[in-house]
């Protein structure tokens, strides 16, 4: 019986050619974190998600209502957006770095909270700016570190689970401070918004301050084997060379090249014939994918672990052509809105699992978050790439072409995964999937 051992931080997995099983031999781990720890990381993930949704989708409405034309909105966030993307992949590699992970959390929220309280300023196009660059140059610390931290205290054979709680959390929090951010302007204001991401960022670092860093071990925290005597660091061209890993980053790509711009698109369709639905239509499209990410995260971070990452990643990424071809086709709005439940699928397998693959991908390595920030580095560029593609279709075929078009690009994406992404867990990858074997 040909056997493959997978080297882990607290012991050692050996994969069954036979059964694509694996049985696992647990060695003592040197740090096992305790319940107010981990209550603590996943309280951190809700309310770290209440902060960046109260500035991220409702900036654009509040320089709209104050006055800006689009041309300068787009400006403005696409500049924030271009901030975070050019440092998702240095981030990574400060956060495998760095030891004091509660600490760039802590400093990352403190930043986020400065940005907003520049947004309560009177408007003007300098301190936008210098908003949108703290928003988005804090931004890309903020997942990397989570995960490191999760990471380092709960170690690999644990990390799945733990990382679909932590994003049910944070989908949670995702769906209250959006109600509770549509609330506040409403009552107060646009400009009062801003106050809800400044008075959470304080439960925030409450949360950082309970996780015991004494309990994090930091050489496991950035995907590292052995202790810190020991630890071996890959070189970065040597982590660039696995091609399963590149071809998953070109996935990651696609599927947010097809994704990202259909919600917007339809948001755009809708105001067109009724403007004043279209706000609480998309609010209540939001909401919906928030609530299928919350009850299924939990779930699909086990189910990963039990059963492998790739026959989930090809049901997140084959509901999106569906949904493509399912906006040209449906037109009264509880369909619209039904629909947004394949929109949760997609993005809460895609959230969840991807970061498992990197996971499985970089373990020994010391390359963890730097893959990480790779990662976040594609979906970014292909997001920005999104509503351009989008846009053209539109404006030279009209809204059902675009949405046909988007769908055909997640079709690249499916086949791609099929073909050219093994499975990465454990749980059933067969002898000869190892990661060395995988290597250019």
């Amino acid at each position: 019986m040909r056997q493959r051992a997978c080297k882990h931080r607290t012991g050692f997995v050996l994969c069954c050619a036979t059964s694509f099983r694996c049985s696992e031999v647990v060695l003592a781990e040197s740090v096992q974190p305790g319940n107010r720890t981990l209550r603590a990381l996943e309280w951190l993930n809700f309310f770290v998600a209440d902060v960046q949704t109260g500035l991220g989708p409702f900036l654009a409405a509040y320089l709209a209502a104050s006055g800006w034309n689009p041309a300068r909105v787009g400006y403005a966030l696409t500049f924030g957006g271009l901030v975070t993307v050019a440092l998702q992949t240095p981030a990574g590699a400060v956060v495998d770095a760095a030891r004091r992970k509660r600490l760039l959390v802590g400093v990352s929220v403190a930043v986020l909270a400065v940005g907003a309280m520049l947004l309560l300023a009177p408007l003007r196009t300098f301190t936008v700016y210098v908003a949108q660059f703290l928003i988005g140059g804090s931004a890309p610390f903020l997942a990397p570190s989570l995960a490191a931290i999760t990471l380092g205290l709960v170690g690999t054979a644990a990390f799945d689970k733990q990382f679909g709680r932590n994003q049910a959390f944070n989908a949670a929090g995702n769906v209250v401070t959006a109600l509770l951010v549509a609330y506040v302007s409403y009552k107060f204001g646009y400009r009062a918004i801003f106050v809800v991401p400044i008075a959470l960022s304080a439960p925030a670092v409450f949360s950082v301050l309970a996780i015991d860093g004494k309990e994090i071990d930091y050489e496991r925290a950035r995907g590292s084997s052995g202790d810190a005597a020991t630890a071996h660091t890959e070189g970065i061209g040597g982590l660039f060379r696995d091609k399963v890993l590149l071809l998953f980053l070109v996935c990651a790509f696609l599927f947010h090249l097809a994704n990202a711009a259909m919600l917007p698109e339809l948001g755009e369709m809708l105001a067109k014939g009724n403007p004043k639905a279209a706000a609480p239509f998309m609010s209540a499209c939001v909401i919906v994918t928030q609530l299928v990410i919350t009850v299924s995260a939990t779930w699909l971070g086990k189910r990963a672990q039990t059963r492998g990452r790739k026959p989930l990643l090809l049901v997140g990424f084959g509901v999106l052509p569906i949904r493509g071809v399912l906006y040209t086709l449906a037109r009264a709005a509880p369909a619209l809105i039904g629909i947004q439940v394949l929109d949760g699928v997609a993005n809460a397998i895609f959230g969840i699992v991807s970061i498992l693959v990197i996971k499985d991908r970089t373990e020994g390595t010391g390359r963890f978050n730097l893959a990480s920030g790779a990662l976040a580095t594609m979906v970014g560029i292909g997001a920005a790439l999104s509503t351009t593609l989008g846009g053209v279709l539109v404006q030279r075929f009209g809204y059902s072409a675009s949405f046909l078009g988007l769908a055909g690009v997640a079709v690249m994406a499916v086949g791609l995964l099929w073909v050219g992404v093994p499975e990465t867990g454990c749980a059933q990858a067969g002898p000869n999937l190892s990661r060395t074997s995988d290597m250019a």
